[in-house]
């Protein structure tokens, strides 16, 4: 084997070395926080450190969390995160019934985001979610919906598990009943209009 032929083997293995240690930093990092562990998901709660990369850029969120992320992600844009943000500034908001951040294991990649609205009131939380276009028609949604209903039924305070849709037969009314929701009622939004309620119970 020619001398250059060697130094570039070796530069290759240093680089995979250095890859894997990036990935196993990341890894550790990533269960140093709550992180609901679903079949094909990690749901990585968020933290005002997780909050602040967020709105930096996505390339500071993907390079604290050692994540790929998406050219598109979300549809609901900063002004969720920075609800989630002002909570947690208050300093006494439990951060495990706020905002999480789906990432797929098979691509270590961020496919959406999802969660609670807030601490359980008289027994109910209130749950949501987003997939990223380029990741629907996968099961995802129904993943993290399910996935976050369980996680609420660990807790004995929660009673019952609430979401709201569009007043309309769509995919996430179709979600919500494969998660053995029922549309309890109607309301009427200030931003959104008409919604169904859906619920489920212990």
């Amino acid at each position: 084997m020619l001398p250059g032929s060697v130094k570039a083997k070796k530069a290759a293995v240093y680089i995979y070395r250095i890859i894997l240690r990036i990935k196993h930093i990341a890894m550790n990092y990533i269960t140093t926080r709550n992180v609901i562990d679903a079949p094909s998901l990690h749901l990585i709660c968020c933290d005002k450190e997780m909050l602040e990369a967020l709105f930096e850029s996505d390339a500071a969120l993907a390079a604290l969390l050692g994540i790929n992320i998406p050219a598109t992600w979300t549809e609901h844009g900063e002004p969720a995160f920075k609800w989630t943000y002002a909570k947690l500034s208050v300093g006494n908001a439990n951060i495990q019934w706020w905002t999480y951040l789906p990432v797929l294991k098979s691509e270590n990649m961020l496919v959406g985001s999802c969660g609670f609205k807030g601490d359980p009131d008289n027994g109910m939380v209130e749950i949501g979610y987003e997939v990223a276009g380029t990741y629907r028609g996968k099961g995802l949604a129904t993943e993290i919906a399910r996935t976050l209903i369980d996680f609420a039924f660990q807790h004995d305070e929660v009673k019952f598990v609430q979401a709201h849709t569009l007043a309309e037969k769509n995919e996430s009314g179709s979600i919500l009943k494969k998660c053995g929701m029922q549309r309890t009622g109607e309301v009427d939004d200030p931003d959104d209009g008409k919604l169904w309620r859906w619920e489920i119970t212990r």
